[in-house]
């Protein structure tokens, strides 16, 4: 139980806000939809926007998402999300598990996954707007 803990612990460590802010700010412009909450985790939970993000990214590439319906049913999207973003180019190790997202167990996983989305929307062409997120180097005194 101690190393579950310790384990949760660590992954919370990881999170970055600042990535998380800049990750919502790209999902917002591309989507041209607000987070329902400034609950990072809680807006992404079901998927809904991540679906969204795709279809702008790839018209069409989820066909149908889940707004209503069970945990199950809501899950699904993620699902969708996951298999839309590897048919987008996102490798596997850079796709989140759906219970990184659904269960909130590592979200820094889904930021990088949206990070991911963006660096191949860049390279694909992509029109729209761009993840704006400065990498902070280490400053040594």
């Amino acid at each position: 139980m101690a190393l579950d803990r310790a384990v949760k612990d660590k992954i919370h460590f990881k999170q970055d806000p600042e990535q998380e802010k800049a990750s919502q700010e790209w999902i917002e412009a591309v989507t041209g939809e607000k987070f329902s909450t400034d609950d990072y985790a809680e807006a992404l939970h079901d998927g809904v926007l991540l679906c969204k993000l795709m279809n702008k990214l790839k018209p069409g590439s989820i066909p149908k998402i889940h707004t209503q319906g069970g945990p199950m049913k809501l899950r699904e999207n993620i699902g969708l999300f996951q298999n839309a973003a590897r048919a987008y180019g996102v490798s596997d190790s850079e796709v989140f598990q759906a219970v990184d997202l659904f269960d909130k167990q590592n979200l820094q996983q889904v930021t990088l996954c949206v990070f991911a989305l963006n660096r191949l929307a860049q390279k694909q062409n992509f029109q729209g707007p761009k993840l704006n997120y400065q990498t902070k180097l280490p400053t040594y005194d």
